[in-house]
């Protein structure tokens, strides 16, 4: 294997190895190389990346290598981590927030009976990106969390209040989250300002 291609290999290594990172003897071990020539290309592969002005860089944390982000581009991942836009929301997340919207309020264990999966990361995201909150405990065995959603929810839809969210009552028959779920978003595509509107002008 050339330089270049265990340089390659390396960045490979660093980036799905996340945030435990990789030591530079497992490298060695795993490129079938000496120890010291696998430290010299980490370094070289460290310069590369700053001189070609590469958006990530390699660190050293307790013996280990890792592949992160610049530290001035954080407030740009800090924005994009609580940008709610639908291309950064699974399906998952959306049916839930539907789920959420329309039978507020409500217990993760409701929101799984309704979907008939688990909702954890669903609901992770959705705090995260402050869409719903945390409006009270219900009256059960271990108080479980009530979710409703928040008036950031209400910011981008564009609406004053819940009351005027589209009317699920023109669903027939059971509980249908994708009608749901197409409703609720329609009610976005009818706002004239976006996602990307309501960012920039919450950052002015």
């Amino acid at each position: 294997m050339k330089l270049r291609e265990m340089k390659s290999a390396i960045e490979g290594m660093l980036f799905v190895s996340g945030d435990e990172g990789i030591d530079v003897k497992s490298i060695a071990e795993v490129l079938e190389i000496d120890v010291h020539l696998a430290s010299d290309l980490i370094l070289e592969l460290k310069k590369d990346l700053v001189q070609s002005r590469r958006g990530v860089q390699i660190v050293e944390v307790a013996g280990s290598y890792q592949l992160t982000t610049l530290p001035e581009h954080a407030s740009i991942f800090e924005k994009l981590a609580h940008s709610p836009g639908r291309s950064t929301l699974s399906q998952a997340a959306l049916e839930t927030l539907s789920i959420i919207a329309y039978k507020q309020p409500l217990t993760r264990i409701d929101i799984e009976e309704i979907r008939g999966v688990k909702s954890d990361r669903a609901l992770q995201t959705l705090m995260g990106k402050d869409l719903i909150k945390e409006v009270g405990r219900a009256e059960a065995v271990g108080r479980p969390i009530l979710y409703g959603t928040s008036k950031q929810f209400l910011e981008y839809f564009g609406l004053k209040s819940i009351d005027e969210l589209p009317d699920s009552s023109v669903i027939e028959g059971q509980i249908d989250l994708e009608a749901e779920t197409r409703m609720l978003f329609e009610k976005l595509d009818n706002q004239q300002m976006t996602f990307e509107d309501m960012d920039k002008s919450q950052s002015h």
